[in-house]
Parts: C-alpha cells; structure tokens; sequence
C-alpha cells in the first residue's frame, strides 16, 4: 500500500461485501425521505411569508426577523449535525430520522405560543435540533440504496424535498393565512388569545408527526462498503481523510456554500421584498413564489444531478463540481435582477430562472461527497459540509441582506437593492472556488475505493 496516503488506507481494508435493497424498496425510501425532507422546509421557511405581522406583535427589526430566521435555526441545526452525523454512521440511521421528525414537529408548533422574541428565538432553535437529525442520515442510507452511477440522480431527487418544501411552505403558507384570516380565530382552548401569525405555527407543524408513521414503514439499507465493525470509526480517522482530500473538500465546501448564502439570503427576504415594492399580500406572494419554487427550483435540482452523472459517465470525475459551477456562474446576474427588476411581472420571471439555476448545484454537491467518501465517514464529512452550507447559508445569508437594509441603506425599501449587492458579491466567490476544485476533486474521486 505504498502507493496509498494515510487518509486513504483507513477505509481500504475489511471491506464486506452486502447486497442492496430492491429497486422498488429503494425509491420507495427516497420517496419517504422526501416527504420528510418537504415537510422539514415547510417548518422552517413558513416564517419568510409571517415577517410582517410578527414584527407588528412583537416590534422587532429586520435583522432580528434574520437571526430567527437564520442563527436560530442554523447555530444548533449545525453543530448537533456533528454528533448526529456520528450516530448515523454505525446506529440505525431510520430510527435517528424518526426522533428528529417528531422533535422538529413538535417545536414549530411550539413557536405558536411564542410572545416574545426570546420565545420565538428558542422555538426556532428546537426546530433546527430537530432537522439536524434527517440529512446525514438520508444522505447515507441513499447512498447505500444505490450504485455510485445513480447517486447523482438518487440524491438529487431526495434534495427536491428543499424546492418542493419551500414552495409548499410559500403555497400552504398563503392559503393558511387567508384561511385563518377569514374564520377570525382569537382565541383556542386550553391556550387563550392567538395572534393569527401564531395559529399558522400549529398548522403547520403538527402534522408532521404523520410522517413519523411513514418512515417506520421504510427499510434500514445494508451499508455497502463497511468495515468489519459496527462501531464508529474514530473521530481522528476521519480527520486523517479531511486531511488527504483536504483541497477537494475545501473547494466544494465553500463553493457550494457560497451558492447556499446567496439561495438563502434572497428566499428569506423574497416575501417581503414584493410586499413593500409591489404591495403583495401574502397569500398573493405565497401562491407566486410558492409555484415559482415549486417548478423552477425542482427542475434545476433534477437537472444538476442528472448533467453530473452525465459528466462522470463520460469520464469526467469532477463532474458534480462542473454541474455547480455552472450553477453559481448563472446565478449571479440573475440575483442581482430579480430583486432590481420594475415590474413584479418581471421580478417573478427572473425569480423562476434564479430557483432554477440556484437548486442546479445540491444534488449534484452531495453526489460528490458520497464518490470520494468511505461509507464508514459518509454521514460525518456530511454533515461537515451542512454544517459550513448552513452556518453559511441559513445562518449568514438572511442577516447580511438585513443588516445591508437595515444598517448600510437605513431604509426598509431598500430591501431590493440588499438582495442584489449579496448576489453580485457571493456568487461570484462560489463559481471561482468551484473551478478551482476541478482538478483536486478528480484527484481525490480517482483515489476513492469504495464498493458501489
């Protein structure tokens, strides 16, 4: 093994083999996973379309509504997705999906009893400690449902879940709002006075738990390419592997999180940008951005998984970093004129283009991962990266568009030109740092040995 690096030879020895789940079973689970990856987006992006009216209760700023709508959920979304990650990599990986399924439901039905900031801040903080058990362990269990060749594909359907949950949320989101507009609810048993905002919270969080029933009825995969052991691989190991790639993950890292920031920042704020420049309402954005999302975005995030298997077909190991390139090169202007365009007719047209390209790059990022990673590290050097996506993305992209707001153009009709400043700075530093990976990538793929 002279020819081998360190990082490399911890995963090519006491490699058993093991069959995969049928076909059917197989998307069967990816149908599942889906669902919950959809309801989890619904939970979480809900409060991009009750921005106003919770400012009016609780008299908070833009930048406040950004740290609940980001850091709250992010600081423990990211840092429990570490421990998890570890868990998932040796325990069943459907029952950590299960516990977290029922802990996000519950705490976003949780922020409808929120009065203060605080108590909406904390509530926010529950659901990330929830979500933070279900991409790791999906990634994994997807991997092993399927040969390397599909992944792309695979993984990218699994990732519609983020479009077709953001844009269920926009949907529902608006007809909820209507609908308890009209009913005139002020007051539910055993809980008192409510706010409106506050009974869209209960509605759309409780019934997550019927997922939870759904993904009993999904089968544990085998682990393809574990070593001869059920217990973790230690934690230095995998340090050691980070170590030997640490160029391919640092491209694809900050890339790909790039990409995330400018997606993120500019969802968050989309609502509220066409209700201040347009005079939306928001069950009329919701519908607009909500199908805009729902298409577009579920589209892109199909089509980026398949051009990366394409490319990897036709010899091309860097290929899921070449299908986010091309994703974040397109993103760029398009973020910029969204926001800026003059009419909302034209602000949804270059929105649908922007969900589009923005969702072309994260079936095929988490592709790459799963080709240059052992499975035994699988769901940790995943949840790595969500770790820097979200941190990045969730947690940094709707506070830097508010603080500009807020803080830079102090005023709250500048939402639209906050947006595009992020845009024009962001996306352009994830295409470079993209590019830049191609060729570590394609080292660190052909170095790879794992049974697919």
């Amino acid at each position: 093994m002279s020819d081998v690096n360190p990082g490399q030879a911890v995963f090519q020895t006491a490699i058993l083999p093991s069959s995969r789940l049928s076909l059917s079973r197989a998307w069967y689970g990816v149908f599942i996973l889906v669902l919950a990856y959809t309801a989890s987006f619904i939970d979480r992006t809900i409060l991009s379309l009750l921005v106003q009216p919770i400012q009016q209760d609780l008299g908070l700023n833009d930048t406040e509504v950004s740290l609940l709508h980001g850091l709250a959920f992010a600081i423990f979304y990211t840092f429990l997705g570490l421990p998890i990650a570890r868990m998932a990599d040796h325990m069943s990986r459907r029952r950590i999906i299960i516990v977290g399924i029922t802990i996000w439901s519950l705490m976003t039905a949780t922020c409808g009893l929120a009065s203060r900031f605080w108590h909406l801040f904390l509530s926010r903080v529950g659901v990330g400690v929830g979500e933070a058990a279900l991409s790791p362990a999906a990634y994994s269990m997807i991997a092993d449902m399927f040969p390397k060749e599909q992944h792309g594909r695979a993984l990218g359907v699994y990732s519609t879940g983020l479009y077709i949950g953001s844009g269920l949320a926009f949907i529902i989101g608006g007809t909820v709002i209507d609908m308890v507009a009209r009913l005139n609810i002020s007051e539910l048993p055993f809980i008192g006075a409510v706010q409106n905002w506050q009974i869209i919270f209960f509605l759309v969080g409780l019934p997550g738990i019927a997922i939870v029933l759904l993904m009993m009825t999904v089968k544990e995969p085998p682990r393809i390419g574990q070593m001869g052991t059920a217990t973790a691989v230690p934690f230095r190991a995998v340090l050691r592997f980070w170590g030997s790639n640490w160029k391919s993950f640092s491209c694809h890292f900050i890339g790909f999180s790039m990409t995330g920031l400018v997606f993120n920042g500019l969802l968050a704020w989309a609502p509220v940008l066409f209700m201040r420049k347009f005079g939306y309402q928001a069950s009329e954005v919701g519908h607009a951005l909500g199908i805009s999302i729902l298409i577009f975005g579920t589209c892109g995030i199909i089509a980026g998984g398949v051009l990366a298997d394409w490319w990897v077909k036709h010899g091309r190991a860097e290929g899921p970093m070449r299908a986010g390139w091309v994703g974040a090169l397109a993103v760029t202007p398009l973020a910029v004129l969204a926001p800026l365009a003059g009419s909302d007719q034209m602000a949804i047209a270059f929105f649908c283009l922007f969900f589009f390209f923005a969702s072309f790059p994260y079936g095929a990022a988490i592709a790459a991962l799963q080709a240059i990673t052992p499975n035994p590290m699988r769901a940790q050097i995943s949840a790595f990266f969500l770790f820097v996506l979200n941190m990045m993305g969730i947690g940094l992209g709707p506070t830097i568009v508010a603080v500009f707001t807020d803080y830079v153009f102090a005023d709250p009709m500048a939402i639209d030109r906050s947006m595009a400043v992020v845009g024009a700075i962001f996306g352009p530093l994830g295409a470079i740092a993209l590019y830049l990976g191609f060729k570590p990538f394609a080292a660190s793929a052909q170095r790879a040995n794992i049974v697919s």
